[in-house]
């Protein structure tokens, strides 16, 4: 090999890295940067910023406990319908006159419970975890159904506390004359990403779900409870799903059935997403939360320029494809 080829490979190679680990930042930038030459007015300002962190706070939610599942190599396709039971759960609580924090624990014991099934079921069972959480995503949503007959829950028997909460908030000053708050969801949803930052970045529970993820029949040789972490893994997922719907019910003061669908396929996008800044491929949070913000950042910008909902739908899949694609690309590459 002549030194020019030397150098060439090498070149290609730190293009390579650089290209995995900053080509999903560099796409979102560019599609903020489309967006505020769009709409200038209104994309770039606070309150639309601030806007769109409350609306992908019940989405961020999912995407950040749904990350200590897939650093195991797992997923979770149950998470959408766990958030609607949890939901149901809850308003039917409230509508039999329970206090709220009795709706709020039944809710997260119902997460809970869900998540410790899907589990048990991966994890001692020894159903793939496709299989077993196709089959509780159809459970959860079956019951959800059943125990609301399959009808709204709205009206006055949510208290007024329930939706006070979503549109509350920390008041961070006035502009053009209007009160502007830190949405509580949005912090909630912070609350949660430093969580599972913490245990899945600095913990050893998180370094042994990584190892995990890489192989398990080696971290089961080297001593890691396999088995028992996989539970618990799950289980943090369900009790994350379970929070979302509490979100929803919150925010919409209502609970629905069918409320929590379209979460799992986002959730699990937002984290291919943020494993594309990876250089080993793996999910970590933080590339979770870039990821939930460019979704966030196309639905929002795109209604902004008043783009159809099926438009949306196809530039977003498309989005996520590219990015996967380019992650792929720059591997071969290095």
């Amino acid at each position: 090999m002549t030194t020019d080829q030397s150098g060439m490979k090498s070149q290609l190679f730190l293009w390579g890295l650089r290209l995995r680990k900053f080509g999903t930042l560099l796409a979102f930038l560019v599609v903020v940067g489309i967006f505020w030459w769009q709409k200038p007015e209104t994309f770039m300002t606070l309150p639309n910023w601030l806007n769109i962190t409350q609306q992908v706070s019940i989405l961020g939610v999912v995407a950040f406990t749904m990350t200590v599942v897939m650093a195991m190599g797992d997923f979770d396709l149950s998470v959408g319908s766990t958030a609607s039971l949890a939901g149901i759960v809850a308003a039917i609580l409230l509508q039999q006159n329970q206090p709220i924090v009795v709706a709020v624990a039944a809710a997260l014991a119902t997460g809970l419970l869900g998540g410790m099934l899907n589990g048990v079921l991966v994890s001692y069972v020894g159903i793939s975890p496709f299989v077993t959480t196709l089959g509780t995503l159809t459970v959860f949503s079956g019951l959800a159904f059943h125990i609301s007959s399959g009808k709204t829950i709205f009206g006055r028997v949510i208290p007024a506390e329930v939706g006070n909460f979503a549109r509350g908030g920390i008041v961070l000053g006035m502009v053009n004359e209007q009160i502007v708050r830190l949405p509580n969801l949005t912090i909630l949803a912070l609350v949660i990403l430093a969580l599972v930052w913490v245990i899945l970045e600095q913990t050893p529970f998180g370094r042994r779900l990584y190892a995990i993820g890489g192989n398990k029949e080696a971290a089961h040789l080297s001593g890691v409870r396999v088995r028992f972490l996989r539970l618990l893994a799950f289980a943090a997922t369900g009790v994350g799903a379970a929070i979302a719907g509490l979100m929803l019910l919150s925010r919409l003061a209502s609970a629905n059935p069918t409320q929590g669908d379209g979460l799992m396929l986002n959730a699990i996008a937002a984290v291919f997403l943020g494993m594309t800044m990876s250089e080993e491929g793996e999910p970590h949070v933080l590339g979770t939360l870039l990821g939930v913000l460019i979704l966030g950042v196309l639905v929002n910008g795109l209604t902004q320029m008043q783009i159809d909902s099926y438009i949306q739908q196809i530039l977003t899949g498309s989005i996520i494809i590219l990015a996967v694609m380019l992650s792929s690309l720059s591997k071969r590459l290095s």
